[in-house]
């Protein structure tokens, strides 16, 4: 599906080589348990927004640093392969990110990630990377970048005139200052109780307030507004990145149809993300360009 107008997505974040075990219960300390190796896939919750901003057909470019090391080579290999712009920045004297996921039988997991590599990137190399931007354009940004990194980004974009969304995964304290700067924020339940409800977060000066329920559905917020959307049912497999599908969908829907956020970009967000849980592993379960056109089809 290709855009329906000039908007361009930019996504400053990190990016990781997963590394999944299932297990069928998670460990306590002390313990030793055996596991089951799954593949090594690409992760990091900024490359997971922008790989799938791209399969939907809204132009992006992807913005990361990573470390001087074989593992950033790989990285660099599996994202020329998805359909976005890449900007990887060698960080000196790190290691390239990488996650640890404990994967249930169940299909819930635990994600443990290394950000030395994120925490490197520079507030002049993440702004050098929308230079180009117009007004109008996205930036997104999620919480794994550190304080002035993103309050730099988010500073540039309001003066440029872009829209900015902003995923506060991990939470991070410093957010509290930035909230103002924030046009859309993207939360679930516990992230949204830790920051006070999506009504703490409209005060503060965020316009939209996306909180995703789980199986329950997800609602937006806005001043006037309060939009509940079902889940898909699934079955479910792997819960890990169905929270940067959804992200990504929603608004990828709303930008490809030049419109706000509505529930129907909701209702696309959360097919997508039924399609994410329903397969295993991070990248390699969201939803292939086909079928996230089909999904962008439906009324």
């Amino acid at each position: 599906m290709e855009s329906g107008n000039d908007m361009r997505a930019f996504v400053i974040g990190n990016v990781a080589l997963d590394e999944a075990v299932t297990v069928a219960e998670p460990p306590t300390f002390g313990a030793s348990i055996h596991a089951e190796a799954g593949a090594i896939d690409l992760g990091g919750k900024g490359a997971n927004q922008a790989i799938v901003l791209g399969r939907a057909g809204l132009p992006c470019r992807f913005c990361a640093a990573v470390g001087e090391d074989s593992r950033a080579d790989d990285i660099l290999l599996r994202l020329v392969a998805e359909p976005i712009e890449t900007d990887l920045v060698r960080v000196a004297g790190v290691a390239s990110d990488f996650s640890i996921i404990l994967r249930t039988t169940a299909g819930e997991n635990a994600v443990i990630t290394t950000n030395a590599a994120a925490s490197g990137m520079t507030g002049e190399a993440a702004c050098a990377a929308f230079a180009g931007a117009v007004p109008g354009d996205l930036l997104v940004l999620q919480g794994n970048l550190s304080a002035a990194t993103t309050g730099a980004a988010l500073r540039q974009a309001r003066a440029m005139g872009m829209q900015t969304a902003l995923n506060p995964s991990p939470l991070r304290e410093f957010f509290a200052d930035l909230w103002p700067l924030v046009d859309i924020a993207f939360v679930n339940e516990s992230e949204a109780a830790a920051l006070g409800g999506t009504e703490a977060l409209m005060a503060a000066g965020v316009a939209q307030v996306v909180l995703t329920l789980g199986a329950k559905g997800a609602r937006l917020v806005t001043a006037t507004a309060d939009v509940h959307v079902s889940a898909q049912p699934c079955e479910v497999v792997d819960t890990t990145g169905a929270g940067d599908c959804f992200m990504a969908i929603a608004l990828a829907s709303a930008a490809l149809r030049c419109v706000a956020l509505d529930a129907r970009a909701l209702r696309h967000a959360a097919a997508a993300a039924a399609i994410t849980v329903s397969r295993p592993g991070t990248g390699a379960a969201f939803p292939t360009k086909a079928e996230l056109a089909d999904i962008l089809r439906q009324p």
